[in-house]
């Protein structure tokens, strides 16, 4: 199982930025998608998650100003971040918790993790 994440960059404060990971493999179906971030000298923090029916969780620090999302196939999660600030600079993550191919029903869901993206929030 891979996730690979794009969308990071440089962005002035107010700006926007939109972050997509993909998951490809040996998948039989993802139950939580999830993007975390670290800033420099800090430890890592969860930003959003989504479950495959829907769920959404929100950092209080991000909540009114970033949206997660996921695609049909239930894949693919997307970031959706606005109103950025110069405190969400940080190399951001996805996470996802895999059920792989072939299914066994006692066999317990591994958690895999994207390669991180930097969104840099400066002027």
């Amino acid at each position: 199982v891979q996730l690979q994440a794009s969308g990071g960059g440089l962005v002035q404060p107010g700006g926007s930025l939109r972050l997509s990971c993909a998951a490809s493999g040996s998948i039989f179906s993802i139950n939580t998608m999830g993007w975390y971030r670290q800033a420099p000298g800090k430890v890592r923090e969860l930003v959003a998650t989504i479950t495959s029916d829907g769920r959404l969780n929100y950092a209080d620090s991000v909540k009114g100003r970033f949206t997660i999302s996921r695609d049909n196939a239930k894949t693919t999660t997307y970031l959706q971040m606005n109103n950025l600030k110069p405190g969400d600079t940080a190399v951001y993550s996805c996470k996802a918790r895999v059920f792989e191919l072939p299914y066994r029903p006692n066999r317990p869901p591994g958690d895999y993790w994207g390669q991180g993206t930097l969104v840099t929030v400066s002027s």
